[in-house]
């Protein structure tokens, strides 16, 4: 039989009014009260952060959506979860359903691997836990000393599909670069439903970004010892765009788990409204929709792009009436409900493959 700990409080870490709203989302499907803290920046923009009341011995949960302002949002997480730590509070639990920095978990370069010193840091800072959400790459999870849940936002944004997109049985799921074919697939798959692949110009450089295997720079200084002669490497060349796949007279979805610049995902839409596809729609987990985004989409091929609330995009949908919002409240406040009673997260996985 489960054990019921002590008690448990649920903060909210920013003082942007999305997070105020998600956090009394999910406290309203706990049936707990917001804890009492108040969240603001000094005349010098340093954060503070006052907790009103006793968390001695309890649970904490910290729910933090990373706004345009990813570094102020982080020290918001950090303060509280210290000042919650000095507070004698028994644990600690980050909820952030989009990790910031998740896209910089690769050496670049001389650059760093920035998740792994956020990692660190949160875990200095007094964090015992994590719950997030849809990990750019799952391997980030290996980056902290402590326990952490990478929930999956592809139930409700099939959910979508199912109830939302008239005659989605003629649709087909489209992967915009072969990297993103196998979430693609675990999606095609569900929905017994085609799949095609977008390949060569369009797709993401991010595998084509140098990394630690190109330096030093290939320019050698000639005087003195050369050291050994390695065989050169040729020259990348991306071949002409294709896609793989029929999507002619087809609806087009394109999944993925971050739109921020959506530059490719425009190019993709007009490729395959050349090939055919008379409506075309994307289906994200975390929504940037960074700098000209929603003019751009707007103004492209796209009919419609829906991504889930883990990141504040009020601003960008009073731009773009295409940007539709799917609330993911519900499976949140599931996991903060479990971790808390001691159940197993498992249920929360069903169906779900490693892939998503």
């Amino acid at each position: 039989m489960n054990v019921a700990k002590s008690g448990y409080r649920v903060f909210s870490a920013n003082s942007s009014v999305a997070c105020t709203e998600l956090a009394k989302k999910i406290t309203e499907r706990l049936g707990v009260e917001l804890g009492k803290s108040v969240v603001f920046q000094e005349s010098n923009r340093e954060t503070r952060v006052d907790v009103k009341e006793s968390v001695r011995g309890q649970t904490i949960f910290i729910i933090q959506t990373i706004p345009r302002d990813v570094n102020t949002a982080i020290m918001e997480l950090l303060v509280m979860a210290y000042a919650l730590k000095t507070s004698c509070a028994k644990n600690i639990i980050g909820v952030i359903p989009y990790f910031p920095y998740s896209k910089q978990c690769k050496m670049r370069k001389r650059g760093s691997i920035v998740s792994k010193l956020l990692a660190s840091m949160l875990a200095k800072a007094g964090l015992t836990h994590i719950i997030t959400m849809d990990l750019h790459q799952k391997e980030i999870q290996g980056f902290f000393s402590f326990p952490v849940d990478n929930l999956r936002a592809s139930p409700f944004l099939i959910q979508y599909i199912q109830e939302e997109i008239p005659d989605y049985r003629n649709a087909i799921i489209v992967a915009k670069s072969p990297s993103a074919a196998k979430r693609a697939q675990s999606y095609a798959e569900r929905l017994r439903l085609g799949l095609a692949v977008i390949h060569g110009e369009a797709q993401c450089s991010e595998s084509d970004m140098a990394d630690g295997r190109h330096s030093p720079p290939c320019v050698r200084n000639t005087t003195g010892h050369t050291g050994l002669e390695l065989p050169l490497m040729m020259a990348k060349e991306k071949p002409p765009i294709t896609v793989v796949g029929d999507v002619g007279g087809r609806i087009a979805i394109i999944v993925d788990d971050i739109i921020d610049d959506v530059g490719d995902f425009v190019a993709a839409a007009e490729i395959l409204k050349e090939r055919g596809a008379y409506k075309i729609y994307i289906m994200a987990t975390h929504g940037l929709l960074s700098a000209d985004a929603p003019r751009l989409i707007e103004e492209s091929a796209i009919d419609e792009v829906v991504v889930t609330n883990t990141v504040p995009h009020e601003v960008q949908k009073l731009q773009c009436p295409k940007i539709k919002t799917v609330d993911v409240s519900m499976i949140l406040a599931e996991a903060i409900r479990r971790i808390h009673n001691g159940e197993s997260m498992a249920y929360l996985f069903r169906n779900i493959t490693v892939d998503d």
